[in-house]
């Protein structure tokens, strides 16, 4: 779960992480009352940034400056609304101005790589990261960090002295390391970013910015909903979340449902080299039912699926293992049956193949119930070439 700039900024100021102090607002009155107050207080004017998952803000125009509030409800006008890279902006952070002396770039991350924690520092900080990467290497240290011993003041000094920070900075960019990695350990996260962290003219180090990612697998041990953002959310993604069912919505037009990620990606992936002899033809999702689905559990994720208006046909994949082929089946019959009592006739082709535990019951089943859709094929790739020749069928009028 990506977080916005303020969300993150919140994490931070819980575990002692100096910020720059901000309200959000939805509407330019809103902008205009927040920038009052700051003004009120002694500051020189206002930040206005755009509150969007997506990098490049300034670039774009989702950041200005405003002196006063008239100012700042002109160009939160300005900026509510814009389209920044595909994400419509519902709302801005009206932040206080700072007197910023340098600017430097610090992260806590997962080194999927080498199967640990790294730190990465520099003191090109306020620019595009990747950009420094790929053309200053030497710019951003990259400092292993060992998961048994962690951060403490040492490893934050040893850290920003390799990111180059000047001796000025050193002292409260070390705390400011400490902290933040209580931030990024204590809330599970598998990203804590900030760019820039400055140096103000007064000597602070702060976070001007913060981006956050948290590790869905440990939603359970937080109350990661007060983070979700209602507006960016798949609808059916959403639906799918309420029925606990691990489902991503893709761009393509066969629907695939199997049970455990290794098959499930292993479908989608037949389903797309098949496909490329139909059009390119491709995959419409990822639904993994889980090992040991009930019929209740297939019965909701067809009825998932069959809701995406881009599918234009079903793939069933299942290798009965904990999972029982009978259960597949039927509730494959039940939804359908389900779906037509509520007027929803199901008109989309549904191809299936069932190997495995209790394999044989399961087409004995579908069988019986002689439900027109529903079609089985023996091996998962003529499945996958037929779910894909069915789509595309359906996709061109043929």
């Amino acid at each position: 779960m990506d977080l916005f700039e303020y969300q993150g900024k919140q994490l931070f100021a819980g575990h002692g992480v100096p910020i720059q102090q901000g309200k959000v607002a939805t509407t330019p009155d809103e902008a205009a009352a927040v920038a009052a107050e700051f003004i009120a207080a002694g500051k020189s004017g206002v930040v206005i940034k755009a509150q969007v998952k997506a990098g490049g803000r300034g670039k774009a125009g989702g950041v200005k400056f405003a002196h006063d509030p008239d100012e700042a409800r002109a160009k939160a006008g300005q900026i509510l609304g814009m389209d920044i890279k595909g994400h419509t902006v519902h709302a801005v952070l009206v932040a206080e101005a700072i007197d910023i002396a340098e600017e430097y770039y610090l992260s806590f991350l997962i080194d999927r790589a080498d199967r640990s924690f790294l730190s990465m520092c520099s003191v090109e900080g306020g620019v595009e990261i990747e950009e420094v990467a790929r053309t200053k290497p030497q710019a951003l240290a990259r400092i292993p960090v060992n998961p048994l011993t962690g951060v403490d003041a040492a490893k934050a000094a040893q850290i920003v002295a390799a990111g180059g920070l000047p001796e000025k900075a050193r002292p409260g960019a070390a705390a400011l390391a400490e902290r933040l990695w209580d931030v990024f350990t204590a809330e599970d996260a598998t990203l804590v970013e900030i760019n820039p962290l400055v140096l103000t003219e007064d000597g602070n180090v702060i976070a001007l910015d913060a981006k956050v990612s948290l590790d869905d697998n440990a939603a359970f041990r937080h109350n990661f909903g007060q983070f979700a953002d209602p507006e960016a959310a798949d609808p059916i993604e959403a639906r799918a979340k309420a029925k606990h069912l691990n489902y991503v919505k893709l761009d393509g037009q066969v629907g695939i449902i199997g049970n455990g990620a290794g098959l499930v990606m292993s479908t989608l992936d037949v389903v797309a080299y098949a496909g490329e002899e139909f059009g390119g033809i491709r995959p419409a999702n990822f639904l993994d039912i889980g090992g040991g689905a009930s019929a209740e559990v297939m019965a909701n994720g067809l009825e998932i699926v069959l809701s995406d208006p881009s599918v234009a046909t079903v793939l069933v994949n299942v290798f009965g293992g904990i999972t029982s082929c009978d259960a597949v089946a039927n509730g494959i019959v039940s939804a359908i049956g389900m779906l037509q009592s509520r007027g929803e006739e199901v008109r989309l082709p549904i191809v299936v193949r069932l190997d495995g535990n209790n394999a044989a019951e399961g087409r004995r089943i579908l069988e019986t119930a002689a439900i027109p859709v529903v079609e089985q094929v023996g091996t998962m790739d003529d499945a996958a070439r037929r779910a894909a020749e069915l789509a595309a069928a359906a996709t061109t009028g043929a």
